[in-house]
């Protein structure tokens, strides 16, 4: 991956950690309002300078995870998220928080519950327990020590509320080991329709080669061309030329009949491998039909595409193909230009009409039509 996509990659989780940390915060907030109405309500037996230290320490932890989230220190860590650290701190302030109520307790033993599903979908199925059995130990803890120190009102209730706690946190762990498997199935889903996907685009290139290229020669096939050409031709501009060119390989017919078609087969093949080695990676070359091919060579003029067809030509003919004894081979070359507004039939009809010339003037040789090509 390139820096500049892990920066993006990095700035996107950033965004959705932050907000995710903003629902924790504003979590914390409705907590502190539920404080102080404790502690307005004289629900709270600690002094009140207790109260207003609890709160400043709650902001100032939640100020530090903001800087740590800000400056992006927390992607330092295998959990970018912190969901434990926050889930564990939020889980010590409260337990302190109920340590210091008495008939309330009971009341707000549902923020244990809101508390651990922030780490519901984030964390592992055993951490997700330690978390709970923290929390569960924690307040068992505290009933504990009020009763050790004889401050338990209600036993009854205290041993209800604990087991109320211990059946919730089982729940939630339970629950928390589904999500996560069934999290752990969507991924493994996703990777297998990932792999599906990517066989099915090389599957649609695959079927576009077939579909673009002719499958004796290699070459691009008549109907490929002709979408490639019209392209060109559509992106010519003023003062621009391209070079069009019908090519026939002479006495085909005469080498299929005394040599066999596979001795043809291999001649077309032989003119392949020339024209391949000739040309440019961006000329277009392709099997137009039979032994004819069209060359199109864009950005030239008229004397670049002569030379480029005349070396072709010889090139061809001192060539040997393999495997086939024949006396020689040769082609015949028609030549026009494109221009822009220039119509792609047209263009090949001239060229196919210079490429009649070529034959009738003896073959092994490459003929011109500039008329009309505005050569």
């Amino acid at each position: 991956m390139s820096t500049a996509s892990e920066r993006v990659t990095h700035r996107a989780l950033q965004s959705l950690l932050l907000k995710r940390f903003g629902m924790a915060v504003a979590t914390y907030g409705l907590s502190l309002l539920l404080f102080w109405i404790t502690v307005l309500s004289d629900l709270y037996r600690a002094p009140l300078s207790t109260a207003l230290i609890s709160c400043a320490l709650v902001v100032l932890s939640q100020v530090i995870l903001f800087v740590v989230f800000i400056s992006g220190y927390n992607l330092r860590f295998r959990d970018p998220s912190l969901t434990e650290p926050q889930v564990l701190l939020a889980l010590a302030w409260h337990t302190y928080l109920l340590s210091n109520l008495d008939s309330a307790r009971g009341t707000l033993l549902v923020i244990y519950a809101l508390i651990l599903l922030f780490g519901v979908f984030q964390l592992q199925p055993r951490i997700f327990a330690r978390c709970a059995a923290l929390a569960f130990f924690g307040f068992a803890g505290i009933n504990l020590w009020d009763a050790y120190q004889m401050r338990l009102a209600d036993p009854g209730l205290a041993l209800l509320q604990v087991c109320a706690l211990f059946f919730v946190l089982v729940w939630l762990s339970l629950f928390a080991g589904y999500v996560q498997g069934l999290r752990q199935r969507m991924r493994q889903r996703r990777f297998a329709l990932q792999a599906h996907q990517d066989t099915l685009r090389g599957m649609m290139r695959q079927l576009e080669d077939l579909v673009a290229t002719d499958e004796l020669t290699g070459l691009f096939n008549r109907r490929h061309f002709l979408r490639l050409a019209a392209r060109e031709l559509a992106g010519l501009r003023p003062g621009r030329q391209h070079g069009l060119a019908l090519i026939d390989l002479d006495y085909f017919k005469r080498i299929n009949d005394v040599h066999g078609h596979a001795a043809g087969d291999r001649v077309l093949q032989t003119f392949a491998a020339v024209a391949q080695a000739c040309l440019r990676d961006g000329d277009i070359l392709a099997r137009y039909g039979g032994e004819e091919f069209v060359l199109l060579l864009p950005n030239t003029d008229a004397d670049q595409f002569t030379a480029c067809c005349e070396r072709l030509r010889e090139a061809f003919a001192s060539a040997k193909p393999v495997g086939v004894q024949v006396e020689s081979i040769s082609l015949s070359a028609g030549m026009t230009l494109l221009a822009m507004g220039d119509d792609l039939d047209e263009a090949l009809h001239r060229a196919d009409q210079a490429l009649y010339r070529a034959k009738r003037g003896g073959r092994n040789r490459c003929d011109a039509a500039w008329e009309g090509s505005g050569a």
